[in-house]
This record gives structure tokens, sequence and C-alpha cells, in this order.
């Protein structure tokens, strides 16, 4: 199990979208992904990100590799998370 694996769930750290929702896409290398919001639930562009810049939680939503963001966004309203994902997250550092 990989811990940035397709269609998990995560929270930007950093960045004007610190605190947003986002799923990972795709995965580049060890220290890249590509995720997204989608822009019209959180904000957050499609646009490969650093994993430092990423917090991973337990969720992952059924997405196929590299999903254009109607399907992302269905899969998230399917999981019953598109309020969860419309709320930014405080975070405690």
């Amino acid at each position: 199990m990989d811990l940035y694996e397709t269609g998990r769930v995560c929270v930007k750290t950093m960045g004007r979208e610190a605190g947003s929702l986002c799923v990972i896409i795709a995965k580049k290398d060890e220290k890249y992904v590509v995720i997204t919001g989608p822009k019209n639930l959180t904000s957050v562009k499609r646009r490969s990100c650093n994993t430092r810049h990423l917090e991973p939680l337990e969720t992952v939503i059924p997405i196929a590799a590299d999903a254009d963001d109607k399907a992302v966004e269905k899969a998230i309203e399917e999981a019953g998370l598109t309020e969860k994902f419309r709320t930014k997250i405080r975070l405690e550092i």
C-alpha cells in the first residue's frame, strides 16, 4: 500500500490553498504527485504538487488514474464527502 496512491484524499499544508482538501490523480515520482480539488469544490486547481506540501488522510475514493475533474467530483459525491470538501480545515502546527 502506497501512502500517496491514486484516489487518496489529502489536505494541502502550504501555500494559498492550505487547509483545502484535494485528491491525488497520479503519481509522478517519489516526491511529486498530480492533485485536483476539483477547482469548483475546493479552489485547488489540477497541478503537480510536492508530497511535502500534503497531509494524507485515511480516505481513498475509487477513481481511475488521470481521471478528469467531473469523474473526481462524481466519486466525491458518491462517497458523501461533498460538504467536507467545501470547508477548509484549520491546521494545527
